[in-house]
């Protein structure tokens, strides 16, 4: 296997995400783990997750099976890059944590855990507007909590760990249905280790009305999280999810490798809001897909920037009929950066409708990719898609590629594809410096004004955040 030690380190500044300031988020602490896998992985590694969260012998074979199923596999080839071949499995360590039942008060969180997310801005969005919140710390969910409004409502939030303990009667029958550990090499990585996540269970025709959030923070050196969510909405209700993520700069990689699963059933909503903002040397590998039943809506809204390996393509499989799917995407790349990113749409029903827009930026020597796969078969009618892809480029050392893969047979389905690649205009950065303005302020000015229409469906937290983290990036990145 190659060495992970990076060759070169991208630039990275200090940004802020998701309506959390994270300004100071290339920090670590050094935290006494109670509980601590070591470094590569074997049935051993396995064995040693599952006792120490004293599991159910199932699950136990569940991670066994997994782990044979991942070493069985191949590195991927035709959805991704070499870049994957700098990651040295043995030299990861999967599974580190302070302690395993998640706290409900603030006051109760290790004070080495509290620091972290104190500095990032944790519990206060709780207490702003969130119906819950739950911070995750390495392996395992360090604080959990549900207001008390939601709770009433029947609503379930918390750490997966507690529901396949809690709930098993609806974790289990949705665990791994959506997407199952053979369904690549990563989901089956994660199928051997996961740890951590969220379930949340929606009853039918509750509207939660204030969101949901969950906070991912990766603080030891060559580790890899692995967490797992399950969202699942019954008839009627609505419900949405948001997750923020972030590490400390270090000079060897990190692996990030999580499996999202959404069930929307009959006429229920999920969007599902995700703003990452990893160090440069993590490897950021997720499997995210979603069942949408009849009249049923998923919509996936994805920011991400950061991480030295983006590989991320969340989907709606349309089951029912006059189900609707949708991916906004946004993806920066920055020196040394590969953000590819996309999404995969499968029509099942008739009436089903899909829509994908996907934007990215690539600045330095950072490369952007989309790939995208839509899918209808020929005994369906009345399904539609619509997919746009544009990049901007910054310079001329930037890179931009885009992979549409498009099935439709029948003739009663409709399909459309644009995309566009754009370059940020000498004479328009001439002009605003001539304004007054920075190159630096010019080229974030130019870049928000591309992702303009798309950042407007954010919360108002988030596309503001959004922009500052531009305007960060841009500063890093000219002169």
């Amino acid at each position: 296997m190659a060495d992970t030690t990076l060759t070169s380190e991208p630039v990275q500044s200090d940004n802020p995400v998701t309506g959390i300031d994270q300004s100071a988020g290339n920090f670590s602490y050094k935290v006494d783990y109670e509980f601590d896998a070591g470094t590569g992985l074997s049935e051993k590694t396995v064995e040693y997750i599952s006792a120490a969260k004293k599991e159910d012998p199932w699950i136990r074979e569940f991670r066994l099976k997994a782990l044979k199923v991942f070493e069985s596999k191949p590195m991927p080839t035709h959805w991704a890059t070499k870049d994957l071949e700098a990651i040295d499995f043995s030299k990861i360590r999967y599974y580190l944590s302070s302690g395993q039942k998640p706290k409900r008060t603030w006051d109760e969180v290790p004070d080495d855990i509290k620091r972290t997310f104190e500095r990032l801005g944790i519990p206060e969005q709780e207490r702003k507007f969130l119906a819950g919140v739950e911070a995750q710390f390495d392996s395992e969910a360090a604080y959990s909590n549900v207001k008390e409004a939601v709770s009433k409502q029947g609503v379930i939030f918390m750490n997966s760990g507690e529901a396949l303990k809690e709930h098993p009667e609806i974790f289990k029958k949705w665990f791994g249905k959506v997407i199952p550990t053979g369904d690549n090499k990563f989901s089956a990585l994660n199928s051997a280790v996961f740890s951590g996540g969220s379930f949340i269970y929606v009853p039918k025709g509750v509207k939660v009305s204030h969101p949901l959030q969950a906070y991912f923070r990766i603080n030891a050196e060559n580790f890899g999280q692995f967490e797992r969510t399950l969202i699942i909405a019954d008839e009627g209700s609505e419900v949405t999810y948001m997750e923020g993520c972030t590490a400390p700069k270090f000079s060897t990689s990190t692996l990030h490798s999580a499996v999202v699963e959404l069930v929307a059933l009959k006429g229920a909503k999920i969007q599902y809001i995700t703003v990452q903002n990893w160090a440069a040397n993590v490897f950021n590998l997720v499997t995210k897909r979603g069942v949408a039943h009849e009249e049923a809506e998923i919509k996936w809204i994805d920011c991400n920037i950061g991480s030295r390996l983006t590989m991320k393509y969340p989907g709606v499989i349309l089951k029912g009929r006059k189900a609707r799917g949708e991916v906004i995407s946004i993806a920066l790349a920055n020196d040394g950066q590969h953000q590819d990113t996309g999404a995969k749409m499968v029509h099942a029903a008739d009436e089903t409708t899909s829509n994908i827009i996907a934007k990215s930026i690539s600045v330095g020597h950072g490369r952007s990719t989309y790939r995208g796969m839509v899918h209808m078969p020929k005994h369906l009618k009345g399904c539609k898609n619509n997919t746009e892809c544009d990049a901007l480029l910054i310079n001329t050392n930037s890179r931009t590629d885009t992979y549409p893969s498009i099935t439709v047979r029948g003739a009663e389905n409709k399909v459309q594809h644009e995309a566009s690649v754009s370059k940020v205009s000498e004479e328009q950065i001439f002009y605003m410096r001539q304004r007054g303005l920075t190159e630096a302020q010019a080229m974030s000015l130019s870049v928000n004004g591309f992702i303009n229409d798309l950042a407007r469906q954010f919360p108002m937290e988030y596309s503001v955040e959004l922009k500052r983290l531009i305007d960060l990036e841009m500063e890093g990145s000219v002169g």
